[in-house]
């Protein structure tokens, strides 16, 4: 029977889903001739969009995992000693079969999707690792070695959730991390603070169009939300803007959604805060934006998820101003808004996802300490349900992280 391996697979939180975190039990994935296989260490609690798995079709015959949770712990041993070599497809005679329960439930309460709503649980893939082996059609020059620390640029067709060992099917996905950048804070990058950047570098354009055509005013930037993406969407904005030669001439203003965040962002050098409590009237936070920000703004990078923080933000917004929104928000909110963004003179953008070139900087800029990461929290891969839960209730501040291997 072929070697099998843990999965936790986190599903698009939802009223009608009552399981979004899978514990599953997967085969040993061959490593492709051209790519690589990874042990995963760490993992960014991100959900898959639109996972359709069907959770009663997955209860699962579990063999003894032991084999391969013992020849883990020797690669870790191996990595630690400085030794490495690829674990072996061979293992001891497996022990009698078990049902293995995969589904964890979570509860709907009314706050529930606190999280979703302002950008602490969002969908993505991240993983930070070590190649635990290459594939068989490879060169010795290929650039990379068994052991080698890496994360994985989310690219298209990947797997349906994290695995103790996953495999990239080419090199070009793998981003080397340097020794002095933390695994844990290596996972934080390919989704999270990639969207963050690329919104940043999208909004570039318009800053310096607007730089030459209004010299003596200022850029003002309202920067929506308090989870991962908008925590990084400040730290990037700041390091990205406030050059030497632009930081009298921007504003960036960061939109808080809950308590915690506004602790946080209040953390952020030359950015103004103003707090979104839901409590209060519409009219009173739109007059509460204004006053924080010296009037209507230019640009808008809106991580919240609802009508009504985008229907704000086009509030707080000049005429022939821009909106930046994440895809699966536009996916849902852009037909509602289409109209009334154009009648009020405004452009409501999608944050493209960002690409490989742009991880690599980014690896570069928060191992230099040029970009300093929000906070993370790491917990054991086990408890990913009570994660997600304590996400979505906006409870975790800065993200959070899944951790399965020990070899740091």
């Amino acid at each position: 029977m072929s070697k099998l391996i843990r999965q936790v697979s986190i599903e698009t939180p939802a009223p009608k889903l009552k399981d979004c975190v899978l514990n599953l039990v997967v085969p040993v994935p061959d490593t492709p001739p051209q790519g690589a296989r990874i042990l995963v260490v760490y993992a960014g609690a991100c959900y898959r969009k639109n996972q359709s798995t069907s959770i009663s079709s997955i209860s699962s015959q579990l063999s003894d995992t032991g084999d391969i949770t013992t020849s883990l712990s020797l690669l870790a041993k191996q990595m630690q000693a400085g030794s490495f070599s690829s674990i072996s497809e061979e293992g001891p005679d497996s022990v009698p079969a078990q049902h293995h329960q995969t589904s964890v439930a979570i509860q709907h309460n009314p706050q529930a999707h606190q999280g979703v709503r302002d950008g602490a649980l969002f969908p993505g893939f991240e993983v930070a690792g070590v190649i635990e082996s290459l594939g068989s059609e490879l060169k010795p020059d290929c650039g990379f070695k068994v052991g080698q620390r890496v994360i994985i640029y989310p690219y298209e067709g990947l797997p349906h959730g994290y695995s103790e060992l996953m495999v990239v099917p080419d090199l070009q996905y793998l981003i080397p991390i340097p020794d002095e950048l933390s695994l844990s804070v290596a996972a934080t990058l390919p989704t999270g603070a990639l969207l963050a950047q690329s919104a940043i570098i999208a909004a570039h354009k318009i800053v310096d169009d607007l730089l030459k055509s209004r010299p003596g005013e200022k850029v003002k930037i309202l920067i929506v939300g308090t989870g991962g993406l908008a925590l990084w969407a400040v730290r990037i904005a700041a390091q990205h803007f406030y050059t030497p030669a632009t930081k009298d001439k921007i504003q960036i203003t960061v939109a808080s959604l809950r308590d915690e965040g506004f602790l946080v962002a209040k953390k952020c050098e030359r950015v103004n805060i103003v707090q979104w409590n839901e409590d209060l009237y519409e009219k009173q936070l739109i007059e509460r934006t204004h006053d924080a920000c010296d009037g209507l703004v230019d640009i808008v990078i809106d991580f919240g998820t609802t009508s009504r923080s985008l229907h704000r933000s086009m509030q707080c917004l000049t005429k022939g101003g821009h909106i930046f929104i994440s895809d699966e928000v536009a996916e849902k909110l852009l037909p509602k808004f289409a109209k009334r963004a154009e009648e009020r003179g405004q452009t409501i953008e999608t944050c493209p996802t960002g690409t490989i070139e742009q991880l690599h900087q980014l690896v570069k800029l928060v191992s230099s300490n040029e970009i300093e990461p929000p906070p993370h929290s790491v917990f054991p891969s086990e408890k990913a349900a009570e994660v997600v839960q304590k996400l979505a209730s906006s409870e975790i501040p800065g993200r959070a992280i899944l951790k399965f291997h020990d070899i740091e």
